[in-house]
């Protein structure tokens, strides 16, 4: 039995740090202003969680292609589009933005009959922080015609019994400020052979509130820098992510199987593939990061 990770007095609510007030618009033309706010909850360290970011990013464009006038007050959107969801994410990270108020500026490239493209940059302080494309489509309502299993067959659909979430006493409680908002149960893994790739595995799922597509894309940068394993702990800043949304989650358990390509002397490359409850594949990202300047050194 799973038993469920001791929450805060006051459980952090992922939904509210995706909230957005609407900070100014020209209904003349494409582009939107939304303010948010994100909290101390939602860091790593001392700044924001990169896949909270995108997940934001993602959220507001989801907004502005709906607020547009064109799609205002119709059933259906104006080129032909009912349902618009975030489907695919590219997301530049340029510095790293503290706790606090961000501004998205967003900017409707393309508005399609199948396909939407909207331009979104997280600014703070008048400093851009994220440049993203965000890509609009529908979501799959059919059945895939083929999935690679491998992957989702590595993990059961709960946690493994017995395995510690991130909280008090665990080794990331003290970076990994999500674990207030989130239960993280990672499967650790302190060292590989030489010349072997790591691979990651994380069970994670809101502790208030259902799971919902935002909250998937950011599992899409759940888990600790595949570097870990090889003793390089230190900050690997992501440089670039893409991040695609294959079908809305079922709530409950979402696992993470953390992979990579190639670890250099440099860069390394990441991927994240998010299963869902139900089995299906929800969240597929990867990204390119900078290999941590400094490696740890055992006690």
């Amino acid at each position: 039995m799973n038993v469920p990770a001791a929450a805060p007095a006051s459980t952090p609510s992922f939904a509210e740090a995706m909230v957005l007030q609407t900070a100014g618009a020209r209904p003349s033309d494409s582009s939107q202003t939304f303010e948010g706010n994100l909290s101390a909850d939602w860091t790593i360290g001392p700044k924001v969680h990169g896949g909270v970011m995108v997940a934001l990013c993602a959220k507001a464009a989801r907004e502005a292609y709906g607020a547009h006038p064109r799609a205002a007050g119709q059933g259906r959107d104006a080129a032909g589009m009912s349902s618009p969801h975030p489907v695919a994410v590219s997301a530049n990270f340029l510095a790293a933005p503290d706790p606090g108020e961000v501004q998205l500026i967003t900017t409707i490239v393309k508005r399609g009959r199948r396909v939407g493209l909207v331009d979104v940059e997280l600014v703070q302080n008048r400093r851009a922080c994220v440049r993203a494309v965000v890509t609009v489509g529908e979501l799959e309502q059919n059945r895939p015609l083929a999935t690679d299993t491998a992957g989702a067959g590595l993990m059961s659909a709960r946690p493994p019994a017995g395995l510690t979430a991130i909280g008090p006493g665990h080794a990331a409680a003290a970076i990994n400020h999500l674990a207030r908002g989130c239960d993280i149960r990672p499967l650790m893994v302190e060292a590989v052979a030489d010349g072997q790739v790591p691979a990651f595995q994380v069970w994670v799922r809101p502790r208030a509130e259902p799971v919902d597509e935002l909250f998937a894309l950011m599992c899409g940068d759940i888990s600790l820098p595949v570097p870990h394993a090889m003793g390089l702990r230190g900050w690997a800043p992501t440089v670039q992510l893409t991040a695609y949304l294959r079908g809305l989650p079922a709530d409950g358990w979402l696992r993470v199987l953390c992979t990579a390509a190639q670890i250099g002397q440099d860069w390394f490359d990441e991927d994240h593939t998010v299963v869902d409850s139900a089995g299906r594949i929800v969240v597929q990202t990867r990204q390119l990061a900078l290999v941590p300047a400094e490696q740890f050194a055992p006690g």
